[in-house]
């Protein structure tokens, strides 16, 4: 029978649970803030420096940047680069991971060596752009896909995790007259659903975070992306996202800092409703891919 906690140990976890509580509050507390901004009237928005509930509810902004489709046409091209550069990602990611992992894989190690010099060393930003220039690729969302569609670390950790897989398997697979392409997709692939979640949640939130790729490659502004869109907003407050000549004449016209409110909270939405279902994934997928087997 286990004994009961001592006082020393109960006031600890006491005090472990109190300030976790609280750093999770003063996390959560700038999400609070753009949400409530976004929400209150113009009045309350200029004269508080800071609220975490509005007074009044005005949806004005939202109203203005939905008048038009700029934003929910930049929101589909960044679900689109993110769902389709998410797949590229982790297609490439784990053919080159699994033959990595195999033992029997003769060059593996000077492949190994390439890979963490590419983790140190780069080329750099400009020879990036030329290279990309080069083979056609100015104003195409695959410029926003191929420069980054291996990441090395990631890579690792993948291969990490094939390597616990036990080798029983595949040579039970081989023995049934499975090649190695089967026994990858068969075996391999069903049993790393929890490495290739998590590691495609990272790819996700690097598609979905990343602008400046945009920036430099994308030089027709209706095939921007919704984080170059609201970079854009920030600098040039407005914007023109909106078309205020669609309401009636006694609209009033939201000031900057709401719009900008507005839009993070919009281009917020789909990844935090993506996270929710993947997140069980992250601790037993990071663990198990950063040991090596």
């Amino acid at each position: 029978m286990i004994a009961d906690k001592s006082f020393g140990s109960r006031l600890f976890d006491l005090l472990n649970i109190a300030f976790l509580s609280l750093l999770s509050l003063i996390t959560l507390l700038p999400f609070i803030y753009i949400i409530a901004a976004s929400l209150a009237a113009p009045e309350e928005v200029l004269t508080k420096r800071f609220m975490l509930f509005p007074s009044k509810f005005d949806f004005s902004a939202y109203q203005y940047i939905l008048s038009t489709n700029t934003i929910l046409k930049s929101l589909w091209v960044s679900i689109s680069l993110t769902a389709f550069g998410t797949l590229f990602n982790l297609i490439l990611t784990s053919l080159m991971a699994y033959p990595l992992a195999r033992r029997d894989f003769g060059k593996r190690r000077i492949i190994l060596l390439l890979v963490v010099f590419s983790m140190i060393f780069n080329g750099g930003m400009i020879p990036t752009f030329l290279v990309v220039k080069s083979v056609g690729l100015i104003d195409s969302y695959m410029s926003l896909i191929l420069p980054t569609a291996i990441s090395a670390f990631y890579l690792i950790v993948l291969k990490n995790f094939f390597q616990q897989l036990p080798d029983g398997l595949e040579e039970s697979a081989k023995i049934d007259g499975c090649n190695d392409l089967q026994i990858f997709y068969r075996i391999v692939l069903p049993l790393s659903k929890p490495a290739l979640a998590t590691i495609g949640l990272f790819y996700a939130v690097d598609h979905w975070n990343s602008y400046f790729n945009a920036i430099l490659y994308i030089n027709d502004t209706a095939k921007w992306p919704v984080q170059v869109l609201l970079r854009q907003i920030v600098i040039m407050s407005q914007g023109g996202i909106g078309d205020s000549t669609q309401f009636a004449d006694n609209f009033t016209m939201p000031p900057p800092v709401t719009i900008k409110m507005a839009v993070i909270v919009v281009s917020m939405i789909p990844i935090l409703c993506v996270y929710p279902f993947l997140q069980k994934y992250f601790t037993k997928g990071i663990f198990l891919g950063s040991v090596k087997g």
